[in-house]
């Protein structure tokens, strides 16, 4: 009798037998194997998930963008119940000398008559941050709007500037003194800055009705242009604009940051060439020469390109965005040098190789055109 069967002749369990040394190994293998596909599927879901959010900040980011220069250029050359901005007593050219409504040197910081120039509903730079010839150097370095505290502004040398010129939508009321309002009747209309309710009463007595009715409204004037940096984080460029307000009793700029994450903008203006149709028939860049003296701005083309916050290791924007008037003739890498103009832009073409540099953040370029209600007038 074998030793097996003694035990269970004596009502014992036979030897139990345990796994063989290559069974273990294949069942660690096959562990292993189930392991690591989970691993794996955790860390491209989670990639995934990073990637998305991303791209759904970006979207945020563009649309909200536009979504503040929409409106504006939108309503440009609205002056309340005027037509057209040429019967406006008060306004001045940029080529005179400061207007009285408008003298300080607080309102004239970015250019003399910039705040006051009506006639001049829509202006714009291409490919530079110019503003106007008579821009003193206070325009760079004007106090933030809500913090107060002077900002650089350090503007993206290749990307565009665009100027809206405007009332409000919205009724105003006297003041306060130093704000620059627009008062306006159906045939004439002046600048006032006094605050003094006296200067613009809502109804004018034995007048035609033509001219007894009068409308207050606060003169808006926006200039946009993309900073290197933003408040959130240096190196990370943004869209800001300098913005008409009243500080101390007169008219001053100050610098407003609309949203972070804005890295370009390109603008063309849509021209009606006779003036009178509303109608575009091309579109040019700002500055363009080749624009006849009669010709209407009645639509705006407005290209953001709109990068992460973050960036990602392991990728590289390689893709060549071309837009507006940067031509892929020469791809360049750096928005800010002067070989970018009239360049497509190349982010993997940028000298900075460092995994924070622009090369490794993603991308994203929306375009819109924005017809001008006010055009040919109210």
């Amino acid at each position: 009798m074998n030793a097996r069967t003694h035990r269970i002749a004596h009502g014992l369990r036979p030897d139990q037998q345990g796994l063989s040394l290559i069974e273990l190994m294949v069942a660690m293998t096959i562990g292993a194997v189930l392991i690591f596909g989970a691993t794996q599927v955790f860390v491209n879901s989670r990639h995934a998930y990073g990637v998305n959010e991303n791209v759904a900040r970006m979207q945020e980011t563009a649309r909200y963008a536009m979504s503040v220069i929409e409106p504006d250029v939108r309503m440009s050359n609205y002056l309340g119940l005027l037509k057209g901005a040429g019967v406006i007593g008060g306004q001045a050219p940029q080529t005179v000398a400061a207007a009285a409504v408008a003298a300080g040197a607080a309102a004239n910081v970015c250019g003399t008559n910039f705040a006051v120039d009506l006639s001049t509903n829509l202006q714009g730079d291409n490919n530079r941050y110019f503003i106007s010839p008579t821009k003193l150097a206070g325009c760079d370095v004007l106090p933030d709007l809500v913090t107060a505290v002077a900002w650089p502004s350090n503007p993206v040398a290749t990307a565009d500037t665009l100027t809206v010129r405007r009332a409000s939508v919205f009724d105003s009321v006297p003041g306060p003194a130093g704000q620059l309002q627009v008062c306006t009747s159906r045939i004439a209309g002046r600048l006032i800055s006094d605050g003094l309710a006296a200067s613009c009463p809502a109804a004018v007595a034995g007048q035609p009705e033509e001219l007894a009715v009068q409308k207050l409204k606060s003169l808006i004037v926006d200039t946009y242009y993309i900073s290197r940096n933003s408040q959130q984080q240096v190196g990370l460029p943004s869209l800001r604009r300098k913005t008409l307000t009243t500080a101390g009793g007169v008219p001053v700029f100050r610098d407003q940051e609309i949203i972070a994450g804005v890295e370009d903008m390109q603008v063309q203006f849509g021209i009606d060439p006779i003036g009178n149709t509303g109608v575009a028939t091309r579109y040019v860049d700002p500055n363009d020469a080749t624009v006849p003296a009669t010709a209407q701005i009645v639509s705006v083309r407005i290209w953001l390109l709109v990068r992460s916050d973050t960036y990602e290791s392991g990728f590289t924007d390689d893709r060549i965005y071309q837009y507006a008037d940067r031509l892929p003739a020469t791809p360049s890498g750096d928005l800010n040098s002067v070989a970018a103009i009239g360049s497509a832009y190349q982010p993997a073409a940028n000298p900075d190789a460092s995994l924070t540099g622009p090369r490794h953040v993603r991308r994203l370029l929306i375009s819109r055109t924005i017809q001008v209600r006010n055009a040919l007038g109210t």
